[in-house]
């Protein structure tokens, strides 16, 4: 079997130079050997694989340095940091935490303590995931920690600082790690790749060190797993494969059919997603992740938060350039919506389907948002030529095929072409030029204008829930009797005498297409939102789709009646009542000679 080392342990850093990263710890600890100004214990805390351990070795071997450098680095060749770079020092002592939490593993290395070192000035316990000390154990290491002797160094590393006492934490100098940042990871790979002679393509290291998330042992493991998988010639097609990563040319594609509302293109990319066993909810992640880098690259000063090679940085910013900040946004607003509500979605293909459709229809909702009030009402008067949402399509009346129209969603209108001209019949007016052009230019489709640049952002969200509300059908303004008529005529149909009585006591007031109901109760509240087909049925009453329904309470309105004093009733009187109410009860006293008492 081969000597192999992995490229965590073969390149582990042994100098404060060379740790990546973590310039702040490694410059801190260099400027307190300097000035001798060492505390006696420390407590490194961080996320894992991002050096914590490293440092603590580093620290310690300089301590026991025979020959340290003028920066105050170990020389790694003197006979204290070769021992211990072999495991064979007496002066460093490591203690993994997790295995040896108990009071009696402490107590061991409190009597170790005891013992001054052979060779050097200091002896060094480095204690690795001390977190995972019980409580007697920490209980047992606080007045050793706290007032150790001056040869006694102790480094404390842990990936959780949440879970050590206080008592524990006020003994120490803390140093917190940060996760690595990606270009410092790919330099870190550019270097090794040097080293061993390996081709690396810097879009597949990028890739490396996005999926590493911050720790550099573990993009070193990747990295090992890809040379094993590709050998000595690394390309981004073979990091993507191994590491199941989607392509992003997918997203630029997608973003690039989405700008010219090409719904088919659109569908069929995903399918080809589908096809090579990415889930949906990852390709909604990436494609939010790939409109977040398009909205950084339209800043200058964003542009340093994109974190990806120049190469693609460029292509980016290519992109980014035909898409505006508006449509950025809605499409990113869509993705997230999408992404939260994955799990709960049963057919989770047609989740992602509709999205992508809601999607490719931003262009038009914003140029239908564009439109003036007077354009948007004459397109909501009945037309011949308008196909109405859910009805039968009428048969052309054009003689030539008309052109085919992209899919638009359900509330927008499909405009068809005007039908040519006939000729008029013997003896009818012939209409005048202006007329015709009047009348040509109502039902054209309006040119795609460069609405992204004029939508505010900020109410991009309620742009959209507007285009709901602009229908095809609608109706004169409401008046108060025939509101207050089909109102009636829907409350008598219900079952219930108390639902029935609540609704009629409620007073109508009518605005354009609002209907007000005042109410002088929450109770008259909540029996009218009770019945919830009570719009819709009114909606089809007075044939006007876009009526709104709006609840007001007023306790002002509300029938105070005075409180009686319940009358007492003797005995004579309750006879008498009963009686009243059943004959029968007479003929039962006649019968048993019963006396009632008077």
């Amino acid at each position: 079997m081969s000597n192999f080392v992995v490229s965590a342990r073969k390149y582990r850093p042994h100098r404060f130079d060379e740790v990546v990263g973590q310039q702040h710890v490694s410059q801190t600890l260099k400027n307190a050997l300097q000035s001798d100004h060492l505390a006696h214990a420390f407590l490194f805390c961080g996320p894992r694989g991002v050096g914590k351990t490293t440092c603590a070795r580093i620290l310690a071997t300089t301590l026991n340095c025979l020959n340290p450098t003028s920066d105050f680095e170990p020389c790694n060749t003197c006979d204290n940091c070769v021992s211990f770079s072999h495991n064979a020092s007496f002066n460093i002592t490591e203690l993994d935490a997790a295995s040896n939490n108990s009071v009696e593993h402490i107590r061991a290395l409190i009597e170790q303590v005891r013992f001054q070192p052979q060779q050097g000035k200091y002896k060094v316990f480095i204690i690795d995931e001390v977190h995972m000390l019980s409580q007697a154990a920490f209980n047992a290491f606080l007045k050793t920690l706290e007032e150790p002797p001056s040869y006694a160094i102790f480094i404390l590393a842990t990936t959780e600082k949440h879970k050590i006492i206080p008592t524990i934490l006020s003994r120490c100098q803390i140093f917190d790690f940060k996760r690595i940042q990606a270009p410092d990871i790919v330099d870190h790979l550019a270097g090794i790749c040097a080293q061993e002679g390996i081709q690396a393509d810097p879009d597949a290291l990028h890739i490396i060190g996005q999926k590493a998330d911050g720790a550099l042992r573990d993009a070193l493991s990747i990295f090992d797993r890809i040379v094993s998988f590709a050998g000595k010639q690394i390309t981004y097609e073979d990091v993507i494969t191994n590491l199941n990563v989607l392509d992003y040319d997918y997203f630029f594609r997608v973003v690039d059919a989405l700008l010219g509302e090409d719904l088919q293109q659109t569908l069929l990319i995903f399918d080809d997603i589908q096809r090579k066993g990415f889930d949906g909810d990852l390709f909604m992640t990436g494609l939010a992740e790939h409109l977040r880098n398009l909205l950084v690259c339209k800043d200058e000063q964003t542009l340093s938060l994109l974190d990806t090679s120049d190469n693609l940085r460029e292509r980016y910013r290519q992109q980014a350039s035909l898409c505006g900040a508006d449509f950025i946004l809605t499409t990113l607003n869509l993705a997230n919506d999408c992404d939260l509500n994955f799990k709960l979605a049963r057919n989770k293909r047609l989740h992602v389907e509709m999205s992508l459709i809601k999607m490719a229809s931003v262009g038009r909702a914003f140029r239908l948002a564009e439109l003036p009030l007077g354009e948007i009402a004459e397109k909501k008067t009945p037309d011949p030529s308008v196909i109405l949402p859910g009805s039968p399509v009428a048969q052309p009346v054009a003689t030539k095929p008309a052109e085919e129209l992209p899919i638009t969603p359900a509330s927008t209108t499909l405009v068809t072409p005007p039908a040519p001209a006939q000729t008029p019949p013997p003896g009818a007016a012939t209409p005048s030029p202006a007329a015709v052009t009047s009348a040509t230019a109502k039902n054209a489709v309006p040119p795609v204008a460069n609405a992204l640049s004029k939508v505010d952002p900020r109410s991009l969200l309620a742009q959209l829930k507007a285009e709901n509300k602009i229908v095809v059908e609608t109706t004169e303004i409401l008046d108060l009797p025939t509101v207050q008529a089909a109102w009636d005529a829907y409350v008598l149909g219900i079952e219930r005498d108390s639902q029935r009585y609540q609704l009629q006591s409620v007073q109508l007031t009518v605005e354009e297409l609002t209907i007000t109901t005042t109410v002088g109760s929450n109770l008259t509240e909540a029996a009218i939102r009770s019945e919830s087909d009570l719009t819709e049925v009114l909606r089809q009453k007075l044939k006007a789709p876009g009526l709104m329904l709006k609840i007001i309470v007023d306790p002002s309105l509300r029938k105070e009646e005075p409180l009686e004093k319940p009358k007492t009733l003797t005995p004579r009187d309750k006879y008498v009542t009963m009686v009243e109410q059943n004959p029968a009860v007479k003929e039962l006293v006649s019968k048993f000679d019963l006396k009632p008492e008077e």
